[in-house]
């Protein structure tokens, strides 16, 4: 049985599509054959492209409804149909709680959590009346799972999102299947900011069971996954992509003292 994932004539639509993680997506759901467009306040640097095509760009901010609305039915009526939306714009500046106003931790709460719910509401208008109904994919974090320090309103979105998603999910089937992708650290044109030089990321890299960050491009590919048919059966998850996780801190401590015996942690 052949497990090739084949998007042809399908639309999707993936938001922050222009770099990073977004731009990796936007190549995956190309390659697999699909019509893809991507929105962002700005166009990006070098189209993105994959395959011998290329995504369109359409300029949207997405904490403007009804800009976001227009440019749905704009798809829906440009290409016919509109078959994936991935939720993926976002991000965050290091700021601690204490460091900035509520204004601030605000924004990052309707950039992260509000503009996926506006995104995802336009698009469900636009599926919801399909035959074969569509698929939606939130970007998550593993951040919404744990202590943040320094990004904690992201986190916060974060785990909102799940949650937002989970209920979409029962709300909207079966026309629509609602799911998340949890992401851990992904290796992009700006990890130097955060990691600084090769060896400072290897060091990053280490601390993930899989001994990397991921690629752009593998994000993509369990995204493309989520919109195929192969998935069918599959609404209100949550599908980790972390590279096993972080190793936990205690493991490293215990070999310190006792290189031949960590610790248990089981209890009788």
């Amino acid at each position: 049985m052949s497990l090739t994932l084949d998007l042809s004539g399908r639309v999707a639509v993936v938001t922050g599509g222009t770099r990073g993680v977004g731009a990796g997506i936007a190549r995956s759901f190309l390659k697999a054959g699909a019509d893809v467009v991507v929105c962002a306040r700005r166009p990006p640097d070098t189209p993105v492209a994959a395959a011998g095509r290329t995504a369109r760009f359409r300029r949207l901010d997405l904490r403007d409804p009804p800009a976001v609305g227009e440019f749905f039915t704009h798809v829906a009526a440009e290409y016919g149909r509109l078959d994936c939306l991935v939720n993926n714009a976002g991000g965050t500046p290091y700021r601690l709680l204490g460091a900035a106003g509520p204004e601030r931790h605000a924004r990052v709460l309707e950039l992260n959590l509000t503009a996926p719910l506006t995104a995802s509401l336009a698009a469900y208008e636009v599926m919801r009346g399909r035959p074969a109904g569509g698929s939606i994919i939130m970007i998550g974090s593993v951040s919404g799972a744990r202590p943040s320090p320094g990004t904690a309103a992201y986190g916060a979105a974060k785990a909102g999102l799940e949650s937002l998603a989970r209920t979409m999910a029962v709300e909207w089937a079966p026309q629509v299947r609602v799911n998340t992708l949890v992401l851990g650290m992904v290796r992009t044109e700006l990890t130097a900011l955060h990691y600084g030089d090769e060896a400072g990321v290897a060091a990053v890299g280490a601390t993930v069971p899989l001994g990397r960050l991921a690629e752009p491009d593998e994000i993509g590919d369990a995204a493309v996954f989520l919109a195929s048919d192969r998935a069918a059966y599959l609404t209100g998850a949550s599908l980790l992509v972390h590279g096993g996780g972080e190793r936990p801190a205690f493991l490293d401590a215990a070999t310190a003292n006792h290189p031949a015996t960590p610790p248990s942690t089981e209890e009788s």
